[in-house]
């Protein structure tokens, strides 16, 4: 392996941590949208606020670390995506902004009219974020990112059949993600009932993503065969393991075992990021551009290494406690605080 193929990992850890966090705090949006009306959605908008408020913010340090790799290791790549895909990913940054704007405002401003309108833009932003941030990595995995500034299409790089596939499954995906996570945190809240109304919510999403992903192979082999050819060969072992986790969360579900289900439900996303970083290697904008043209000089991939690893140390702690005070503190606020369904 070489510094940039090193690089690339670890940059590929931050955009795992992305999918994983950011993913079930988008898909805690989409439950949002579909939640009901103000009195019958409420404890549902509860736990979810209740869910998301410590960290929702946190999970966004990992796209910025993704994007600053990308930037300082990889500035070619970097330039070819930011001027061909500028749309998507201006229309995703946008999105991020709305979506923390009206979370944050929504729970500030009296009048109920104007906190249904803030309710409304967190939900919305929070369903087509993801799928404009799934259309990037179609454009990207589909060959359709050229070298050069601007010298893709603006428009079919990430508006085609593979891009549409990618940006409905990050929907889905992270709707799953979120309905996994929310059944545990209603369980530590002493709520069964919304743990079985996302617990059905994240096995009918869990039928419609199987669904998509098995008609995603007959777009994947006609409109991007070299992505096709290498996640049947290279990557089919992480695709296996991505179907067996997955197949494995449902039956969790089932059983209504949510932490390991949230194990397992994050363990099939892995494998797909990791499956797809390994259908395309060693091309980062396949099918021209490989790791090593793309990479900055030997000085600065060790300089970003040395520097991430040291950031590493501060950070990753600090994050980890982060989320471990958030469980507790909850586990503790359920045993003495009355819950506002039961006040209610």
């Amino acid at each position: 392996m070489t510094i940039a193929d090193s690089v690339l990992a670890v940059m590929f850890v931050g955009l795992t941590a992305y999918a994983l966090f950011a993913g079930a705090d988008f898909g805690a949006g989409v439950w949002d949208l579909v939640a009901g009306g103000t009195r019958r959605g409420r404890p549902q908008r509860d736990l979810i606020e209740h869910s998301l408020a410590p960290v929702w913010e946190a999970n966004h340090v990992w796209l910025i670390f993704v994007l600053v790799v990308l930037w300082t290791g990889f500035p070619t790549a970097f330039a070819a995506l930011a001027s061909t895909l500028y749309l998507p990913l201006t229309l995703a940054a946008l999105g991020m902004i709305a979506r923390g704007s009206a979370f944050a405002f929504r729970k500030t401003v009296p009048a109920s009219g104007v906190q249904q309108l803030f309710g409304a833009a967190f939900a919305f932003s929070s369903f087509v974020t993801p799928y404009f941030l799934g259309a990037v990595v179609g454009g990207i995995a589909s060959g359709r990112v050229p070298p050069g500034i601007a010298a893709g299409d603006v428009l079919t790089s990430w508006i085609n059949p593979t891009s549409a596939l990618g940006g409905v499954l990050a929907i889905g995906v992270c709707a799953y993600l979120a309905a996994v996570l929310l059944c545990a945190d209603a369980v530590r809240e002493g709520s069964d009932g919304l743990a079985e109304a996302f617990r059905t919510r994240g096995l009918l999403t869990a039928v419609l993503v199987g669904v998509v992903a098995l008609g995603g192979v007959v777009v994947l082999r006609a409109d991007a065969p070299m992505l096709f050819a290498g996640l049947t060969h290279r990557g089919l072992p992480l695709m296996i393991v991505s179907g067996l986790a997955g197949l494995g969360s449902i039956g969790l579900l089932v059983r209504r075992r949510y932490g390991w289900a949230r194990l397992a439900a994050g363990l099939a996303v892995v494998a797909v990021l990791w499956g797809w970083a390994a259908a395309q290697y060693p091309y980062i904008l396949p099918p021209r551009v490989t790791i090593a043209d793309a990479a900055a000089s030997r000085t600065t991939l060790i300089t970003l290494l040395v520097s991430l690893l040291i950031g590493a140390v501060l950070l990753v702690p600090a994050l980890v406690y982060l989320y471990t005070l958030f469980q507790r503190s909850h586990r503790h606020a359920a045993a003495g605080v009355p819950r506002r369904e039961e006040a209610a």
